[in-house]
């Protein structure tokens, strides 16, 4: 699955922005300019996706306060904090506020780099899973009510004559749902369809996992 993934740049210093706007460009990664915290907390939505790249240290609204917000409002994007000289204080605050990573200046242009990319692929990482959960989702909500009963019955480990006895069903009746099953979920084997529901949190008293 593909997702187009940028890295938003919150800082106050225009010089910088522009710097890592080219630096970025120059890598094949797509970029948004944000000259403070505010300014991207407005333009941020809930279906932002990417990952920040923040000075630690702007006026009003600083990096860890921006992290902290971010992850009040459940956002899943990873932060990677710039620091200047003397703020490792502040870079292992951020760390422990959840930041994915943090750069001292004058950052390594590669280390940067190497930094977003290693964040985006996380994040693609995670979308994917979550897209894939939650078409597993789907596929068991379009089973019939009987369906998912055989369901339950084969991920409890009983062959197809005990599920039949239990539902009051023939066997040949269990093997056709059974089917169906198999084609709604689209799955190639007993083994893959008992993972894929698994996965769904069928069976084990839970919801879809994200």
């Amino acid at each position: 699955m593909a997702h187009d993934l940028a890295v938003h740049v919150v800082d106050d210093d225009i010089a910088v922005r522009q710097s890592l706007a080219f630096l970025f460009a120059t890598a094949g990664i797509s970029t948004r300019l944000y000259d403070s915290a505010e300014a991207f907390l407005q333009a941020c939505t809930g279906a932002t996706a990417g990952c920040v790249v923040t000075d630690v240290r702007m006026p009003g609204m600083d990096g860890l306060e921006l992290l902290r917000r971010l992850r009040d409002l459940g956002s899943a994007m990873p932060v990677i904090v710039i620091t200047g000289h003397g703020d490792i204080p502040l870079a292992v605050a951020a760390m422990k506020d959840g930041a994915a990573d943090f750069i001292e200046k004058p950052f390594d242009d590669g280390a940067i780099i190497e930094s977003v990319r290693a964040a985006l692929d996380r994040q693609r990482w995670d979308l994917d899973r979550r897209s894939a959960a939650a078409d597993l989702g789907t596929r068991v909500e379009s089973l019939s009510e009987r369906e998912r009963q055989v369901l339950d019955g084969l991920l409890e480990g009983h062959p197809n004559k005990t599920i039949a006895a239990h539902l009051a069903i023939s066997p040949r009746t269990v093997e056709i749902y059974r089917a169906n099953l198999m084609t709604k979920m689209r799955a190639s084997s007993l083994s893959e369809l008992v993972r894929m529901a698994l996965a769904a949190g069928v069976g084990r008293g839970g919801d879809p996992q994200p």
